[in-house]
């Protein structure tokens, strides 16, 4: 459709693709994630924290305050995690419309500061294997007992769990950078 000046009277249509384009996903599906950095990283992740959890567990919690909250993160993370690994595994990703590596470097970077926390936690539940433990008797008095708080056992556990946490936290720590330049580059 030409004017009669020459030239057209509307604008041709904006090609979609153009402004729109489709997401990338660096990360590969199937079995092939097994064979990235951050696919390796997410199963370390998941051991390590199943590690952390095993270990704080079969302390006893002696401290629950402390205890409680490495505990549910370690928890909490492992599942997340596995639920994580197996949407790429079995190529959920392509069937659920989400922008991957964003959500990959959020979750990443949410759970990298939870599991610092956890591991300061626990490393402070390990530093106070030689403290005594006191009982209130009465109003005005106070007994001191010479057991420890943490026993030789529940000491030596409390360590692994502690060196499990930090190896955890960097796991996550490599996960949150690896997803940070997949999002952003």
């Amino acid at each position: 459709m030409i004017s009669a000046r020459g030239g057209s009277s509307m604008p041709p249509p904006p090609n979609a693709t153009a402004y729109y384009p489709p997401q990338r996903i660096t990360l590969p599906s199937g079995v092939e994630i097994l064979r990235t950095y951050s696919g390796a990283f997410i199963c370390l992740e998941i051991l390590f924290g199943a590690l952390v959890w095993i270990l704080v567990a079969a302390t006893g919690v002696p401290l629950p305050l402390l205890q409680g909250w490495v505990m549910f993160v370690s928890v909490t993370a492992c599942f997340t995690s596995l639920s994580f690994l197996c949407v790429f595994l079995f190529s959920y990703r392509e069937r659920i419309a989400v922008d991957w590596n964003r959500l990959d470097f959020l979750y990443h970077a949410a759970v990298f500061v939870c599991y610092f926390g956890t591991f300061l936690l626990q490393a402070a539940t390990t530093s106070l294997h030689g403290h005594p433990i006191k009982f209130i008797a009465g109003i005005n008095s106070t007994v001191c007992n010479h057991e420890s708080l943490l026993n030789d056992h529940e000491y030596n556990l409390s360590i692994a769990a502690s060196i499990f946490a930090f190896a955890t936290t960097v796991c996550y720590g490599c996960s949150t950078t690896l997803a940070l330049r997949r999002w952003k580059l």
